[in-house]
């Protein structure tokens, strides 16, 4: 399991156009990385505008905003495409980094149990350390929430 003020586990996974992104590639600056379950939902996809909306912000700051999920790379770009969405989405099939973040769980909807994503973003330092967890995320609220929450961590 990860925890604040641990090392983030390092990570490398295609984003939406197939090229291969790290996390070291963000040394230097602040990483938001959000982990989702699915493009195109309800949830999933107010929470990506949202992050839209609030790049600009996010960019002042020296952050990145990285979305993560298991979709492939070729939802992913649909995705960003239809949405407009200024930043990186990181595909996941194979769910090693879901299951190493401990966002690949078992859930419960109507009584079925499945396994998938919960919601949950995590704030990365410049150094590659966690600085704040924010699991099972509400989505209402959530970008300014994080914004927020890396201002705050500079003071």
């Amino acid at each position: 399991m990860i925890e604040e003020g641990k090392k983030a586990p390092a990570f490398t996974l295609p984003d939406q156009n197939g090229k291969k992104i790290s996390l070291k590639d963000f040394n230097g600056k602040k990483v938001v990385l959000y982990f989702y379950p699915k493009d195109n939902t309800s949830g999933c996809t107010k929470e990506a505008c949202d992050f839209r909306d609030a790049f600009p912000d996010f960019q002042k700051i020296n952050a990145v905003v990285i979305g993560i999920s298991p979709d492939s790379v070729e939802s992913h770009r649909k995705f960003a495409d239809k949405h407009q969405l200024p930043f990186i989405l990181l595909s996941d099939e194979k769910k090693e980094i879901l299951e190493k973040y401990g966002v690949w769980k078992e859930k419960s909807l109507y009584g079925k149990k499945y396994m998938g994503v919960e919601r949950t973003t995590v704030i990365i330092d410049e150094n590659g350390k966690i600085i704040r967890i924010f699991p099972k995320v509400k989505v209402n609220g959530h970008s300014e929430e994080v914004l927020k929450a890396i201002q705050d961590s500079g003071k």
